[in-house]
C-alpha cells in the first residue's frame, strides 16, 4: 500500500518541478492519489478488510483538505491539478 521511493520522486518531478520538492500541495494530492487508488483496488478484493477502509476514509478526508486549500489560495493551480488527475469534484 505504501508508495515506494521512486514512484514519490516521480510524481514529485512530475508535478512539483524536482524530485526532491514533496512538500508542494500538488504533490502530496498527487501521493494521495496514488494510495487511494491502491487502497480501492485492494478492497475491491477484499470487501471485509475495516482497517484498510478507515484508513482510505482518513486518505481521502487529507486529500480533500489540500484540494480546499489549493482552491482557496490559487484556483488555477487547482483546476490544474484536478484534470491532470482526473479526480472529481
Amino acid at each position: 500500500m505504501a508508495l515506494s521511493t521512486e514512484r514519490k520522486k516521480e510524481l514529485a518531478a512530475e508535478h512539483g518541478g524536482s524530485a526532491t520538492n514533496t512538500g508542494k500541495s500538488e504533490v502530496q494530492i498527487a501521493m494521495l492519489t496514488e494510495r487511494i487508488s491502491s487502497m480501492t483496488e485492494h478492497l475491491r478484493g477484499q470487501k471485509n478488510d475495516k482497517n484498510t477502509m478507515l484508513s482510505l476514509i482518513k486518505l481521502v478526508g487529507q486529500r480533500r483538505k489540500l484540494l480546499n486549500y489549493l482552491a482557496k489560495s490559487e484556483i488555477s493551480r487547482y483546476r490544474e491539478i484536478i484534470a491532470k488527475l482526473k479526480i472529481r469534484k
